[in-house]
């Protein structure tokens, strides 16, 4: 599979990364299973947060073994400087790990949360802290919706972050204003050499209506040529590497589209942009 200079981490991230969401509601076999099979595909990345249910617990086992092979990006979504020190410190032992490669605020999605996490007493002093502690080397921040590429753009402008991670997918680049917004971002971040981590790689539209028959947030593309698609659409943007989604029945399809993956023509990612016909929308997620 191939790898990818994550911004100024300097890390060879591969061009998926393992997202843990995926085995948080799993037995632990099953979830053994699936980090097995990442790892036999050449994965080297695991993004994982306290929120995904078990997903920490089921990666426990693995430690410190896993983490000698995988680059580790861990967040928090507390907002205050010590609500966020006593969520590291739980982290850490559900892990059973005493250090990160990268943590992040996790889902700064507004310029009010922003300004709530950059405060003197905010979540981002926790992640300072830890860097000069030896906790982590890199700090990032992450977060979905409409109104994310602009908030992250600010908070840029405020902080150096070393990694953003944010929704990148032709669905979503069908609405021309989030498009706008997400390209300004990423042109930012090649800039300044921040890591870009795309996530929400299968999405195709919203639930609203109907009962999910699978464990993602969204409605995801399932068979492999609308997965190959997806996904050699968003790595052909000049992004780093994609958080696999949440859905561990799909991950072999996304693990094969990766190890194949061909970077498409400017003209056939427009194609695929203009393609997209959303069986439902999803608001939060820009699909309109």
């Amino acid at each position: 599979m191939e790898k990818r200079r994550l911004g100024k981490t300097e890390h060879l991230s591969s061009v998926v990364t393992f997202g843990s969401y995926s085995i948080g509601k799993l037995d632990q076999d099953s979830a053994d299973d699936v980090i097995q099979l990442s790892l036999e595909h050449g994965v080297n990345h695991i993004d994982i947060a306290p929120g995904y249910a078990n997903a920490m617990e089921r990666v426990a086992p693995w430690m410190p073994d896993l983490r000698s092979k995988m680059f580790l990006g861990a967040k928090t979504p507390m907002r205050t400087r010590d609500d966020a020190w006593r969520n590291v410190e739980d982290i850490m032992h559900r892990m059973n790990v005493d250090s990160f490669d990268l943590f992040q605020l996790h889902s700064v999605i507004d310029i009010a949360t922003l300004d709530t996490v950059t405060s003197d007493d905010g979540a981002l002093q926790t992640l300072i802290e830890m860097r000069e502690q030896g906790l982590t080397q890199w700090i990032g921040i992450t977060g979905h919706g409409p109104s994310v590429p602009r908030t992250h753009i600010e908070a840029l402008s405020r902080y150096e972050f070393d990694t953003v991670m944010f929704p990148v997918n032709a669905a979503m680049y069908k609405n021309s204003e989030y498009r706008c917004h997400a390209e300004e971002l990423i042109r930012i971040c090649n800039k300044k050499d921040v890591g870009i981590q795309a996530i929400k790689m299968l999405a195709r539209g919203g639930w609203e209506g109907v009962t999910p028959d699978i464990g993602t947030w969204y409605d995801a593309h399932r068979e492999q040529p609308e997965i190959e698609q997806a996904l050699w659409w968003q790595l052909s943007q000049p992004i780093h590497t994609a958080p696999s989604c949440g859905e561990s029945s799909l991950l072999p399809m996304v693990l094969d589209a990766a190890e194949r993956f061909e970077v498409l023509s400017n003209r056939h990612q427009e194609q695929i942009i203009e393609g997209q016909n959303p069986p439902r929308p999803h608001p939060a997620l820009a699909i309109l």
